[in-house]
């Protein structure tokens, strides 16, 4: 059995023992999960480069991947903590350009699901692990279950509903030491996050979950607490996870998972569910939403006493009035004088300007 060398996040639904930590080599990935903040993020990074950033992460072809890394450059502050970043940024510029010109109908992947909804999660796991009956329970998607491996044959897509906003969840095929499809592997590089399952109802789970992880490992597109770009290889993507313990409901369920803790010790944050019962799905529901890091903002028009509560607009953590205008209309940004804000962190009715960061339910009435 592989052992890991990560430290466990546990954010579990019932107490388990804490396992012991194994002695192994420390690759690439070891230290990038454990160094994150450290060695990974220069300081001062804007909101605009960020969303650059993400956009790189969503691209599905190498032209879109040149103007993102484009855009990564201009909005990249200038100053001595960047200057390595900005070397490979122009380095990566420089590659994907060339790439381009000899293929310059190069896709990354073929299989495309439009974005819906306040984000994007996709499930991952071994053959028979339960990600269709997950699909299922949260979703009102309906992709085949059953008993046997390799049902999942494409990518599904399905919605799940957290309070008044719909999340989008998609069911992909199985990931092998020899099966990793390359449409899985492009919509985890794109998803705002990953469930990674492991299976509790078989004495297999353990290494089975294991050898996804070092199968993603292979690749450029990879699992981590958080998502990220390597600033030193702009190519590599680690993309944020929770760990799914999944089937609890089965038979030495409880030792099986003791066991995952002992002998693989992630550094995911970890939810223990059923599929097949509903057990921690609410749990998992409420994670999944958090994990986003979105907030919602509701509008109003000027003529209206009550909001427009039934569909909010989501944006990330940090977002301001502007990014909700874009996401209205463009004339919005372009011809923003102010607008009127309701919330927590204001008094009911103050007027703002397009910087103002949002924050969950705010209430904004926008005036151009």
């Amino acid at each position: 059995m592989t052992h890991c060398v990560f430290l466990l996040n546990r954010a579990r639904t019932q107490d388990v023992g804490a396992g012991s930590i194994f002695d192994a080599p420390v690759t690439a990935s070891d230290l990038a999960r454990g160094t994150i903040e450290s060695t990974t993020m220069p300081a001062n990074l804007t909101q605009q480069y960020l969303k650059a950033e993400t956009a790189y992460r969503q691209a599905a072809t190498l032209a879109e991947e040149l103007e993102c890394l484009q855009l990564m450059l201009r909005e990249l502050p200038k100053h001595k903590g960047t200057d390595k970043l900005q070397a490979e940024l122009k380095q990566k510029i420089s590659k994907t350009k060339k790439e381009l010109q000899q293929a310059p109908k190069a896709k990354r992947a073929g299989f495309r699901i439009p974005r819906q909804g306040a984000g994007r999660v996709v499930v991952i796991g071994a053959p028979n692990v339960g990600k269709s009956q997950l699909l299922c329970a949260m979703t009102r998607a309906r992709p085949e279950v059953a008993p046997y491996p390799f049902t999942t044959r494409e990518p599904i897509p399905g919605m799940m509903p957290w309070q008044d906003v719909m999340v989008q969840m998609i069911d992909t095929p199985p990931i092998t030491p020899y099966v990793l499809d390359s449409d899985t592997l492009s919509l985890i590089r794109g998803a705002d996050l990953v469930l990674l399952l492991a299976d509790l109802g078989s004495d297999d789970g353990i290494q089975q979950v294991q050898d996804v992880v070092d199968r993603t490992d292979q690749t450029r597109t990879r699992l981590a607490p958080e998502t990220y770009i390597d600033q030193n290889d702009i190519g590599l993507t680690f993309t944020k996870t929770l760990l799914i313990p999944n089937k609890i409901d089965a038979a030495e369920a409880a030792d099986r998972l003791e066991l995952l803790h002992e002998f693989c010790e992630f550094s995911f944050t970890e939810y223990v569910v059923s599929a097949h019962r509903g057990t921690g799905l609410e749990s998992l529901r409420e994670a999944v939403f958090r994990a986003l890091d979105v907030v919602r903002v509701y509008t109003k028009m000027p003529n209206q006493k009550q909001p427009d509560y039934s569909r909010p607009y989501t944006i990330h953590q940090g977002g301001t009035l502007l990014d909700v205008a874009e996401l209205i209309h463009k004339d919005f940004v372009r011809n923003l004088k102010n607008a009127r804000v309701w919330g927590s962190h204001v008094h009911d009715g103050t007027v703002v300007k397009g910087d103002y960061v949002v924050h969950d339910q705010d209430v904004v009435e926008l005036h151009i």
